[in-house]
């Protein structure tokens, strides 16, 4: 333990490096490869993952992203061959002029594992962001694989939150899965931490009814729990009211319909990562849209989806709203109750 790592603080290493060391071997097939690890010393969590990844690591290349040139970090990434790892640990989003470093790196068939947006995260949120690497590849992709099964079958679903009833009347678009098996996938990797399902209605105007979300991600990026759950009035697809609203979140509903004319809902987000649920938060939205339940986005941008009509440089907004979940639905079979999956 280094002299000026607390007890704490090294418990949280040692439970990070346990959790990536599952990780590299059951979801990357990682051994004998070379990898590289980019990082930045920006907050607690960073440095956590940095120490835990050197450790998980030992052979690795690992390179302060602050302590050297874009031109040093290019060169010490271009390295790297086929088959091999790099690793971003970032408390914000690396950015090397217009290089994008995943997309360049996955053309390269280059495995990536992504940390972004750690600084969001206070500290206290540290241990609740490495609970949710550890990886169950059995729980992940068998209640995954079984989900997708359900979900390109189904003809209709129904969302049940707080009383209220959210009627999904057509089939849904092929499902994409995101739980650590990238057999049947051209690259390797992607943003962690791993756990979704998600799909989309295939004819957005049969969506019909009412939903309650008990958080969603702000203009900041960052989930908003509102003091009372807000109901949604949704017909033919489009947000037409809410009740029990408050100013950010009308803030978000008039900076959609301000550049988009209407509030689409399109995403159809199956959250598993057990680590995250509706009392265990962390405050990024892109991490915690991984919680084990159910949430949809608000906006006209989905871009894994076409759709007649939508062209994919005219969405603007793909917000994120949580839904407070009693029961989700797929034809006659209730398959999420109360927190859990069902198949």
């Amino acid at each position: 333990m280094n002299e000026n790592t607390s007890p704490e603080i090294e418990t949280l290493i040692l439970t990070a490096k346990k959790h990536l060391k599952g990780l590299l071997s059951l979801a990357f097939e990682h051994s004998d490869q070379a990898a590289v690890v980019v990082y930045d010393k920006g907050c607690l969590l960073s440095d956590i993952l940095s120490q835990a990844y050197k450790r998980a690591l030992p052979d690795a290349v690992c390179v302060d992203f602050d302590a050297r040139s874009p031109e040093e970090i290019l060169d010490i990434l271009g390295s790297l061959h086929a088959s091999d790892l790099a690793v971003l640990v970032q408390s914000t989003s690396f950015r090397l002029d217009a290089f994008r470093l995943r997309v360049e790196l996955f053309k390269r068939k280059i495995k990536v594992i992504e940390h972004p947006h750690l600084s969001r995260m206070p500290d206290a949120e540290a241990a609740c962001y490495i609970d949710s690497l550890a990886y169950d590849a059995a729980y992940y992709r068998g209640v995954g694989r079984a989900l997708k099964a359900k979900i390109d079958s189904a003809t209709s679903g129904m969302l049940e939150s707080g009383g209220e009833i959210l009627h999904y009347g057509c089939a849904f678009e092929p499902a994409k899965l995101n739980i650590g098996d990238y057999s049947q996938m051209a690259n390797v990797g992607g943003q962690f931490p791993l756990g979704e399902v998600f799909t989309e209605a295939q004819d957005l105007r049969a969506l019909n009814g009412r939903v309650r979300i008990f958080c969603f991600g702000d203009v900041s990026y960052k989930v908003n729990t509102p003091q009372t759950p807000i109901t949604l009035v949704i017909e033919q697809g489009q947000v037409l009211s809410c009740e029990n609203s408050t100013p950010a979140f009308d803030l978000i509903l008039s900076n959609i319909r301000r550049d988009e004319g209407v509030v689409w809902v399109r995403e159809l987000g199956l959250g598993m990562n057990r680590a995250f649920s509706k009392t265990r938060t962390v405050s990024d939205t892109g991490t915690y849209e991984r919680m084990c339940g159910v949430h949809l986005s608000l906006g006209a941008k989905h871009g894994i989806y076409g759709k007649p009509g939508f062209k994919r440089s005219d969405g603007k907004y793909h917000v994120d709203v949580f839904v407070d979940t009693q029961t989700f639905t797929l034809g006659d079979e209730v398959v999420y109750r109360d927190g859990t999956w069902l198949v």
